[in-house]
Parts: C-alpha cells; structure tokens; sequence
C-alpha cells in the first residue's frame, strides 16, 4: 500500500500544494517565499525521511503568518491522508535533539486525537522574533490536522535559530519513529486496544 498524499487548497490569503511520501528517504522540494521556514522545512523532511514537496504562495507583504499556518495545516492534511488507517505503525515517537545549548524534547502519538503542548512560549531572546510565534503554531496546525498528540519541549535556548531548529529536529525524529511500521505487528493490525485509531 502506498504511504502517500498530495493535497492543495487555495484562498485569499494563500495558494498552498503539498506532497507527502512516508517511506521516502528524507528528500524535499521546498519553496515557500520564506527562506528560513524553507530550511525549517527541509529539516523536517530530511530527519524524518519523509518525502515532502510544498510549494506555497502567501500574502507575504502583509506577513509570514498566514502562509507559515496555511502550511502547517496542508502538512498535517498530508501526513493524515497517507497514513490511512494508520494500521501497522508504531504509533509512539519521541527524541531528544540537542543544539548547542538548545535541548529539544518532542514526544507524539498518532492515536487521532489532535492534542498539542508546546512549551515553553518565551519571550524573544533577541529583539523582536516572530518565530517564537510562528513555530508553536506551525506545530500546532500539523498537530490537528494530522490527528496527533504532541508535546514539544525546548529548554536552555538563548538563540532563535538554535530554538527552533532543534524543535523542527526532535519533531522529525519523533515524527519518523512513530510512523514507521512495526515489525512486530500485522501490516493490518492497528495499535490500539479499541481496534481503530481516530
């Protein structure tokens, strides 16, 4: 069965296209007009080894928020569509990602309640930074929309750039772990006590 999802959606504020492969090999197509969200993104794929292709066009002139949600949400669309009924996977994922004096903690269950904790919500580290909003909420909307847990986690960050790269890193390998499939368990069976995910 094949793991994969393309989904797009257009609207005032953003026209968005996204592709997902989950057994890929971690190779990505990212375009987003956001050249740190682009490399953000491309952390994701590359740690996770998810395939992933976004191609996004956003009201950048009014700011980042609009297309760094949009995606979030397309992403989230994707990973759900092709993980199907979820049967056969591992279900659980967690990592934990240094960066220098950054220590990203990111735990999930793809169980299908969309539930997220991102802590902390600091305030900026230097000067004025909207990826210290823009990263929980990136978080979050793949969180909802994919139907997953997550509770993510940064302590001892004192840069932006060391913060929420090594977030997007533990999200990746925690994201990679729970997807993969287990082999202990029928390509059929899903990992729950009720029978179904979701």
């Amino acid at each position: 069965m094949s793991r994969e999802a393309r989904v797009e959606r257009a609207t005032a504020e953003t026209s968005i296209r996204v592709a997902v492969g989950l057994d890929g090999s971690g190779q990505s197509r990212i375009e987003t007009g956001i050249g740190f969200f682009d490399h953000m993104l491309d952390q994701l794929s590359r740690h996770s080894l998810i395939d992933l292709e976004v191609t996004a066009g956003g009201d950048l002139h009014v700011d980042e928020h609009h297309t760094v949600e949009d995606t979030g949400i397309l992403i989230g669309c994707a990973l759900d569509q092709a993980l199907g009924d979820r049967a056969g996977i591992r279900r659980y994922g967690d990592a934990r990602i240094p960066m220098d004096e950054a220590l990203a903690t990111c735990t999930i269950d793809l169980g299908g309640r969309a539930y997220s904790v991102i802590t902390p919500r600091p305030e900026p580290l230097n000067g004025i930074n909207p990826w210290l909003e823009l990263l929980p909420h990136f978080c979050e909307s793949v969180a909802r929309e994919a139907r997953m847990t997550l509770h993510l986690d940064v302590a001892g960050a004192a840069s932006v750039h060391h913060h929420v790269e090594a977030a997007m890193k533990a999200f990746a390998r925690a994201l990679r772990a729970a997807v993969e499939p287990d082999p202990r368990l029928a390509a059929t069976e899903v990992p729950s006590t009720k029978g179904r995910l979701g």
